[in-house]
């Protein structure tokens, strides 16, 4: 949709929506507006566009609405899965939930709540890593602020006492390469092992008090076979071979198996 490429090109220049704002000659509600795809005039979309350095004419265009799992079929099928596990009656099920924490906005790709646990399991889907510094913008300021926006929005009273981040990432030679190159980093970034992802994804007890922050590879079609593992960390990568050679391949398999 025309506010998610405003949102794409400012978190690819690294600016915050009040620069955006700023440099448009809005207000930061008005860009947040831009950016969420609510409506506004069409003169804030141009004013947006050209402070961004976008052609002007997307804010004319005239396109049926989309949302990035729509126009990524692969990140689609992950989050569809993800989705299909993590479901309970017992839990409240997020995808692609908007939020905002002054001048930062964004999207959680999957997010699940134990308002009684007080747990939240927030997944960031990555089919690739095409750049590094503006994934960890993104990353960090999630982390810094989706969990106590979620807390206020769904009523988790005193906030959450469990949270894991979790970066999700294809199971693909493509990403583990990116991954081996930048491996210091991915680990400064995602620091913890995946036991509380574990537990989510197995459906059982919510993990210990406090905030996690890991990294897993993924294959969306592992269910289907259930003859490997589903998912490995960051600390099990010696060895591994990708599961797919990269964005297409995997593309080509999920439609094969009817996910995609």
């Amino acid at each position: 949709m025309l506010g998610r490429e405003a949102f794409d090109e400012r978190t690819s220049k690294g600016w915050t929506l009040r620069e955006v704002a700023g440099k448009a000659g809005l207000s930061v509600s008005t860009a947040h507006r831009v950016e969420t795809g609510q409506p506004v005039s069409i003169g804030a979309y141009l004013r947006v566009a050209v402070a961004l350095g976008l052609d002007p004419d997307f804010a004319l265009r005239r396109r049926p609405a989309t949302t990035q799992r729509q126009a990524d079929p692969v990140h689609s099928a992950m989050g569809e899965v993800e989705a299909t596990v993590l479901r309970s009656p017992a839990h409240v099920l997020l995808l692609d939930e908007p939020y905002q924490h002054y001048q930062f906005a964004g999207r959680a790709d999957v997010a699940v709540i134990d308002r009684d646990a007080r747990a939240l399991l927030h997944i960031e889907n990555r089919t690739r890593f095409p750049d590094l510094q503006a994934f960890a913008g993104v990353w960090n300021a999630k982390r810094a602020y989706l969990a106590p926006e979620l807390a206020r929005r769904y009523g988790v009273a005193g906030g959450f006492t469990s949270v894991d981040h979790v970066v999700v990432a294809l199971w693909s030679a493509e990403v583990l390469h990116t991954l081996r190159l930048r491996l210091q980093t991915f680990k400064s970034l995602c620091p913890d092992e995946p036991d509380g992802f574990a537990s989510w994804w197995a459906g059982g007890a919510h993990p210990e008090p406090g905030v996690r922050s890991t990294l897993v590879v993924f294959d969306p079609l592992e269910g289907q076979r259930r003859t490997r593992r589903r998912w490995i960390g960051l600390d099990q990568l010696d060895g591994a071979d990708g599961r797919y050679r990269g964005y297409a391949h995997a593309l080509e398999a999920l439609r094969r198996g009817g996910l995609a």
